[in-house]
């Protein structure tokens, strides 16, 4: 289960303009190991849905890869050409999307919509497909899966609609499941249900999942790393245990400090000032520093890379001296 399953290195992603590109993804840099859920976290705009969206080759004109790699199984995938991208989609990379009703077919039976996917991804006769379908739908907890695998997508609950989206990613036993705030605008016991399918994708299909939440709730229950981005880039990466503990760089201090805490009673939860930057209006140095409370010169002129600590990494100058050997 140690092995490498996706590794990501220094991509940029642009977006062609008339006269110049903007710079949406700056040199990001992850890996995923088999079986381990890596949580992407940050505010909307960082780049979390666009890295997944690089990754699975889902990218929208003008939208492109201008430099970096994506590595599954130590296979280069991102310069792969359309057709063969599209047979890694669902039988190598499964993708769970924020909005189950932009997933499915309003007007295709969730019988049909599975079945389809399950013989165009592990072929197999219809009956065979069906029987499976019925046994994904009982995995990720729809009751009665026998009967229900007839209805259409409106006669399921969101949080059931969520389900089924699981499902059709489960259906061609990819290693690897992207999924995009799984549980946006679901009540937090269904949250709780959705985040047990995808462990449980892991511990029993042996799947890689790549997490992406602005969500720390979310990913403190169900990540066992977690990369923080800020402005298309990776700030800090580390363990569950200990970005949420001991966090290194100031962003994430502050995300951190805007929970609050069932143990501690605070008189105010910390604010981030300012908001994330336009990606035509990037700052120099460190992006975050126009907002940093531990601002140096140095942080404004000079753009850090991830630096190795005792443990984890930040992208953080204050860690300049810890850079271990």
């Amino acid at each position: 289960m140690s092995e490498t399953l996706l590794e990501v290195k220094e991509l940029v992603v642009e977006f062609a303009q008339r006269k110049n590109r903007l710079r949406a993804l700056d040199q990001v840099s992850i890996s995923i190991k088999r079986g381990e859920i890596l949580g992407i976290v940050g505010e909307s705009g960082a780049g979390k849905s666009l890295t997944g969206a690089a990754i699975i080759g889902l990218l929208e004109s003008p939208g492109f890869i201008a430099s970096g790699s994506i590595h599954l199984h130590g296979e280069r995938i991102d310069n792969l050409p359309a057709e063969a991208m599209r047979r890694i989609r669902g039988r190598k990379i499964g993708m769970v999307f924020q909005d189950p009703l932009t997933s499915l077919n309003p007007i295709l039976t969730i019988a049909d919509q599975l079945i389809e996917t399950i013989q165009t991804h592990l072929g197999g006769s219809k009956a065979q497909a069906r029987a499976r379908a019925i046994t994904l739908l009982d995995e990720v907890g729809i009751p009665a899966a026998a009967r229900r695998i007839d209805d259409y997508p409106h006669q399921f609950s969101g949080g059931m609609r969520q389900r089924v989206v699981i499902a059709l990613a489960l259906a061609g036993e990819p290693d690897l499941i992207i999924a995009d705030e799984p549980t946006t605008a679901l009540d937090v016991s269904v949250q709780a249900q959705i985040i047990d399918v995808l462990k449980r994708a892991c511990n029993e299909h042996g799947a890689a999942v790549m997490l992406v939440t602005h969500d720390m709730g979310v990913i403190a229950e169900t990540a066992d790393r977690v990369a923080v981005m800020y402005a298309g880039r990776v700030v800090e990466v580390g363990t569950v245990q200990q970005v949420i503990k001991q966090p290194h760089h100031p962003y994430t201090q502050g995300l951190m400090g805007s929970i609050p805490s069932l143990t501690e009673r605070v008189e105010r939860l910390v604010q981030i000032p300012g908001a994330m930057p336009r990606l035509d209006a990037i700052p120099s140095g460190c992006a975050f520093h126009p907002r940093c409370p531990q601002v140096s010169e140095r942080c404004q002129n000079q753009r850090p890379e991830l630096i190795p600590l005792a443990q984890g990494e930040a992208a953080c100058w204050l860690h300049a001296d810890e850079i271990t050997q």
